[in-house]
Order: C-alpha cells, then sequence, then structure tokens
C-alpha cells in the first residue's frame, strides 16, 4: 500500500524574515559544533517570522549540530505563541554524496523503536510486510526514531479519514485496517523490516552497539541511476572530447577546492604514485591555510580486479606497526578479539601504516560526542574506554591479535616485511 496520498504533507512553512537586531555570524569553523551537554556556548539561533496558520509574528528556532558518524545537519523548529501551531523539520548541511545509501534493519525488540533516525526529503521509506512505501519528497526531512516514523504515518493517514467517513469513501474502512496494522508494530510482536531508501545519501540510522558491529543494520551504497540523479536536480556532465595523453606521473597537480571544517577556499594537490610490487594509485591532501585542517584521501588508479582481496595479519610484533598500508573506500576492516568491524566507505581510502590506521579508528570511535556528556550511558562510555583500552594494548604491541582487510575491488594493500612474518592473503571469486 502506498502513501503517497496519505501520509503528512508538511504544515506550512513559516516566511523567515531576519530580525535588524541578530548578532554577526560567528565563523565558519564554529557554524557545526558537536551536540555536548557540556558546551554552554552551543545555543540554538532565534528569528522571528511569520506564521503561516494565524500570520502572526512567531519564532522558528536553527541550531547546526553534528551526528556522530554521520555529517552536519541544521536543525529547524518554528512555533507560534497565539495560535500554538508549531513545525519541525531537519536539512542536511552537506552536499550530494557521491552515492546513494540504503538502511535495512530489522526490528526484533522494543528497543529498536528507540533508535534515532535521520530521513531527508529524497528518503524513500518502505515496510515490505505490510507493503507500505512513504515515497521520495512527500515529507519533510526529519530527526525522529523508528517509532516517530510509524507514529508519523499514521498522523498522515488519520488526519483525512473523518472526510472520506463523512463521504461513505470505500478507502476509508481499508485505511483503518491498515492503521491498525501500523499501531501493530509498535508493539514489536513479531520481527518486521524497515528500509530507508536516500540516493542523496544523507539520510541515517543509528547504530547502538557502535563501536561493535550491529547485526540488525544492514548498510548499502550504491551509484544513483539516471532518474535518481535528475530527481535530486543534477545535471549530467556532457562528454568531453579526450585529451592528449600527457604523461603526469612525475607531476603534483593542484585544482582548488574548499575545506570540508571550515568550507574556507583551499588548495588540493594530487599525486600519481607507484606502489611496489602492487600497482598505481593516486594519493590527494588537502590543507586548509584558513583553520589548519589536513586531509589527505587514496584512490585506485587502476580498474576493479577480477578478483578480491582479503588480507590477514597476525600482530605479534611492535615492528608490524610500521608496515605500510593502502586501504581504498571498499576496504572493510576487522579486529576479531575486540568483535569490532569497521565498513566501507568509513574513513575513505588512506595509504599509511597500520599504526596510523589503528590510531585512526581509535579517534573515530572515541571521540563520540555522546560518550563525552551527561548524556552518555555508564555502560556505553565504559565500553568504549574499555575497547580504546585494548587499541593501546595492540598500538604498543602487549596484545596479540588478527587485523583482517577484506576488499571486495582488489585495490588494498598491506606490506609484507619478510617471509617469516606470518602474513597470509586469501582470493575470494567476487559475485
Amino acid at each position: 500500500m502506498a502513501a503517497s496520498g496519505a501520509v503528512e504533507p508538511g504544515p506550512p512553512g513559516a516566511a523567515v524574515a531576519p530580525s535588524p537586531a541578530l548578532a554577526p555570524p560567528p565563523a565558519p569553523d564554529h557554524l557545526f559544533r558537536p551536540i555536548s551537554a557540556e558546551d554552554e556556548e552551543q545555543q540554538p539561533t532565534e528569528i522571528e517570522s511569520l506564521c503561516m496558520n494565524c500570520y502572526c509574528n512567531g519564532m522558528t528556532r536553527l541550531l547546526l549540530t553534528k551526528i556522530p558518524f554521520f555529517r552536519e545537519i541544521i536543525v529547524s523548529s518554528f512555533s507560534c505563541e497565539h495560535c500554538g501551531w508549531n513545525n519541525t523539520e531537519i536539512q542536511s548541511a552537506g552536499r550530494v554524496q557521491d552515492q546513494g545509501v540504503r538502511y535495512t534493519l530489522t526490528v526484533r525488540a522494543p528497543e529498536d523503536m528507540n533508535r534515532e533516525v535521520v530521513k531527508t526529503d529524497s528518503a524513500t521509506t518502505r515496510i515490505p510486510e505490510l507493503d507500505f512505501e512513504i515515497p521520495a519528497f512527500s515529507q519533510k526531512g526529519a530527526l525522529t526514531t523508528v517509532e516517530g516514523l510509524i507514529t508519523r504515518a499514521i498522523s498522515g493517514l488519520e488526519q483525512d479519514q473523518p472526510a472520506r467517513r463523512a463521504n461513505k469513501d470505500a478507502t476509508a474502512e481499508r485505511i483503518d485496517e491498515f492503521i491498525v496494522k501500523l499501531k501493530e508494530l509498535k508493539q514489536v510482536a513479531s520481527p518486521f523490516t524497515l528500509i530507508i531508501d536516500d540516493p542523496s545519501g544523507n539520510s541515517f540510522v543509528e547504530n547502538p552497539h557502535a563501536p561493535q558491529k550491529d547485526d540488525a543494520l544492514v548498510i548499502t551504497h550504491y551509484n544513483r541511476t539516471r532518474h535518481q540523479e535528475e530527481m535530486l536536480g543534477l545535471q549530467e556532465e556532457a562528454p568531453a572530447e579526450k585529451p592528449e595523453e600527457e604523461d603526469l606521473r612525475n607531476e603534483v597537480l593542484q585544482f582548488n577546492t574548499n575545506c570540508p571544517e571550515c568550507n574556507a577556499p583551499a588548495q588540493t594537490n594530487m599525486k600519481l604514485v607507484q606502489i611496489p610490487h602492487f600497482k598505481e594509485v593516486i594519493i590527494m591532501a588537502t590543507n586548509c591555510e584558513n583553520c589548519g585542517h589536513r586531509t589527505n584521501e587514496v584512490k585506485s588508479g587502476g580498474a576493479v580486479e577480477p578478483l578480491g582481496t582479503r588480507i590477514t595479519l597476525h600482530i605479534t610484533d611492535p615492528s608490524d606497526m610500521t608496515r605500510d598500508l593502502l586501504k581504498s573506500e571498499t576496504c572493510s576492516v576487522e579486529i576479531p578479539e575486540l568483535e569490532f568491524e569497521l565498513g566501507m566507505a568509513v574513513l575513505g581510502g588512506k595509504f599509511t601504516t597500520l599504526e596510523g590506521l589503528l590510531k585512526d579508528i581509535r579517534e573515530l570511535v572515541t571521540k563520540n560526542p555522546f560518550t563525552l556528556g551527561d548524556s552518555s550511558s555508564p555502560c556505553q562510555k565504559e565500553r568504549l574506554q574499555e575497547f580504546s583500552q585494548k587499541m593501546d594494548q595492540i598500538i604498543e604491541g602487549n596484545m596479540k591479535t588478527h587485523f583482517i582487510m577484506d576488499d571486495p575491488a582488489g585495490n588494498s594493500y598491506l606490506q609484507v616485511l619478510s617471509q617469516f612474518w606470518s602474513f597470509h592473503f586469501a582470493h575470494l571469486i567476487m559475485e
């Protein structure tokens, strides 16, 4: 059953008129701050706005923040003290991602209903067990929970029911029966599947077990179709004429870009590098003179290999930390002894050492803002502290463990120091 004609169409928006008494805007590097109970400076911006329900002046509040393990968003809330009308929605503050994303969540317990969800305007929500779908651009973006998504769908279906019953519409009874089924889902009497498919790549479903793997949640990144590109308003680039071939191996190319932290103009250097006994890769490095942020990224210079590569290293000595390592965007990382798995595309492509990658993983997990404030769970904080301590032991060479890199594209690499080291390659046939 499609909810294209019954979901909540979104209340009338508020026409925002900036107040002349507003304070000057903050510096670009402080626009988006991580959510923290200890950050007293993080306050919403208030703007007097026109209520489109009663045409009196109300108040719009904007909060620019970051979601851990995700990206920046803008949370807006409007309320009118004259008529009591209010509206809340979220918008992605980032660009359309290179790939779309699909979250498939198997809801098995009532706790799964409390998972945080970021659903953008372009996301499609489906529940296959009920043949239920909320099409893209039929609802405003929302920062909510799984239960909140279902409640919002129920409200959208119920809003026109009095008119249908008054007109003795035959569909009113069927919609009532369907609403009962949606309300039963909230009790989680039996497992069901929730799918959020967002071609813009800006939706998100929380993993409450982070940094451990979530068996109930499957995240799939995919290339958009031409129809999805048109739906998002992205224009395809016209095929360019083939330029004359040049030898770029000995040149460092430079191009202008924006800093991912403060959005100030920056310059990115790009170099084609040949890794011995492996293949060519493209290394890109960005250095922002405005805020000092530095970042580097590695792209494969070749095609997808016929066979995937699975690399298993048994870490037994501190010298293992000096091994050169190339992790592509399609490579996942696993440390079985810590029950830890790093999915594809997380941390991007990197050309570093084993020690450098482990430190990046530790920083990614332990710098979660939700574990630093009063709102953090003591159990979760203790689990992350234990994880950080074990990562320190591995980096210092005091804990033996296995380090597994699984790359279905075959574009990842780990240096072999000697034939006597315990090092094993296993090639996987790509289906």
